[in-house]
């Protein structure tokens, strides 16, 4: 799963892991555009379901400058994990700079009505020398 998955974060009993590629086919780095899919996996190793609510990242690029992201859900779902399940979902990040990266926070509300953040482990966007 390491491999798969090289970042990885745990919050109670909510295991975040991520993995991200460089997309070349939808980079212009002549027009200064650089993209990346990350996929992210959900696994909720408690004993109540879990439901994610909201999402925030914040996005660091090359030259240090940060944008954040709140929305409500991911991909237009609010996933409800149960307990020993996972939840998967991939999507993008564009980026005006060959390097960056990402971090932040899921908002999870708990089958027993706890509420928590789970932490979204940093990860790094960076694109292959021959891209530049």
């Amino acid at each position: 799963m390491k491999a798969l998955f090289p970042h990885m974060a745990m919050t109670r009993e909510l295991i975040v892991r991520v993995s991200v590629s460089y997309l070349a086919e939808q980079s212009d780095p002549a027009k200064g555009r650089w993209f990346w899919a990350y996929h992210i996996r959900l696994e909720n190793e408690g004993n109540h379901a879990v439901q994610l609510l909201t999402r925030h990242w914040i996005i660091t690029d090359g030259r240090g400058a940060r944008h954040e992201v709140r929305g409500d859900g991911v991909v237009g779902e609010q996933p409800l994990v149960e307990p020993g399940k996972t939840y998967d979902y991939v999507s993008g990040c564009p980026l005006q700079t060959p390097t960056g990266a990402m971090e932040g926070s899921f908002h999870m509300l708990g089958a027993d009505g706890s509420a928590f953040d789970a932490k979204i482990p940093r990860f790094p966007l960076v694109a292959p020398a021959v891209a530049r």
